[in-house]
């Protein structure tokens, strides 16, 4: 349940609710709207008494919240969340934000060139993959650490924040020293023991949606890293697994308004791994924009033919140049900035 305080409710008149919540044994979460604060009580209620709740000073209003997520649920939170990802940007205000780079860090020169490409047409976050999680085990693998190091150089070269997955617990601190934004890849989602760990590393996290998994699902690993104290989440669509084999999986765009819908939490959209061809990932991803995305995701790579690693979606410069030119033209009919300025 949900407890909405009056708008002239003194601190110390809320510390006192937070504090009752506390002596019943549940968790209590609280978020600073606009118009009014509004304290998230998680936990078995009924350890609560609710008509007592209701009457103490400063309390407005008591809410049950149906849904399974409570912290994640836009009744908890109704204004949008807004994440900050390194130094400079944010992903889920005014502006559509780029994820841009190679699916997997291959050598230097290969990020560097693509770094630098993509900072020229206006991505803000550089994206690579260090430690790769890939269904043949005789597939490339990455670099590891060393990855790390070329990501967080290649970056900081050309003022671009950086995201990578982490895949286990253990790897959440050395990615840590050098990620801004730390991916959950699809097939750890429901990796419930990670998700926690991942709420108290400090660092924003980039939740992926899972291959079969519904969107409540998806809100409800995402309420494991909001209950273990970290509010910073960004959720990506990334295509899901149907009975259509024409592509990799089948981009589920209307996910991008039925979260915005349901939570407040920001949401981007990976084409490229949700097409797996790199002639659809362009349209996809102006699609994705048109529908209300925070976000794109695109892999890119200097010559995609000879890549290590997803060469088939990943899209060339000259590709990746003229859709980030199309998608701004989108952005801007409907009321939002694209990209970088240049």
């Amino acid at each position: 349940m949900i407890i909405v305080c009056e708008t002239k409710a003194t601190e110390a008149q809320i510390n006192v609710i937070e504090q009752k919540i506390r002596e019943a044994g549940l968790q209590v979460h609280r978020s600073d709207g606009v118009e009014y604060t509004i304290l998230g009580v998680v936990g078995d209620r009924n350890r609560l008494d609710i008509n007592a709740l209701a009457l103490m000073p400063g309390v407005r209003d008591v809410v049950p919240v149906s849904t399974p997520y409570k912290l994640a649920s836009r009744d908890f939170h109704p204004e949008d969340t807004v994440v900050n990802v390194g130094e400079s940007v944010q992903v889920g205000g005014s502006d559509v934000v780029v994820m841009a780079g190679p699916c997997a860090v291959e050598t230097a020169e290969q990020i560097e060139t693509s770094a630098a490409f993509a900072a020229r047409c206006g991505a803000r976050i550089l994206r690579g993959g260090a430690f790769k999680p890939r269904s043949s085990p005789y597939s490339y693998q990455g670099l590891g650490v060393e990855a790390l190091k070329l990501l967080r150089q290649a970056g900081d070269r050309h003022g671009l924040a950086v995201v990578t997955e982490v895949m286990t617990i253990d790897q959440i601190a050395v990615v840590s020293e050098y990620a801004d934004l730390l991916q959950v890849g699809a097939r750890n989602m429901q990796n419930y023991p990670f998700l926690t760990a991942l709420g108290q590393a400090g660092k924003p996290v980039l939740l992926k949606r899972g291959m079969a998994a519904t969107i409540q699902e998806l809100l409800m690993s995402a309420e494991y890293i909001l209950t273990a104290g970290n509010p910073d989440i960004i959720l990506c669509e990334r295509g899901i697994r149907t009975f259509e084999t024409a592509t990799r999986n089948t981009l589920d765009l209307s996910a991008v308004p039925v979260v915005k819908h349901l939570s407040h939490l920001p949401m981007i959209v990976d084409p490229s791994h949700g097409v797996g061809t790199r002639r659809f990932v362009a349209p996809m991803a102006r699609a994705a924009v048109a529908a209300g995305a925070d976000g794109i995701m695109v892999e890119i790579h200097p010559d995609p033919d000879k890549a290590l690693s997803d060469g088939p979606q990943s899209l060339t410069f000259a590709e990746f140049e003229a859709l980030m030119n199309r998608c701004r033209i989108i952005a801007t009919t409907i009321g939002r900035r694209f990209g970088r300025a240049k």
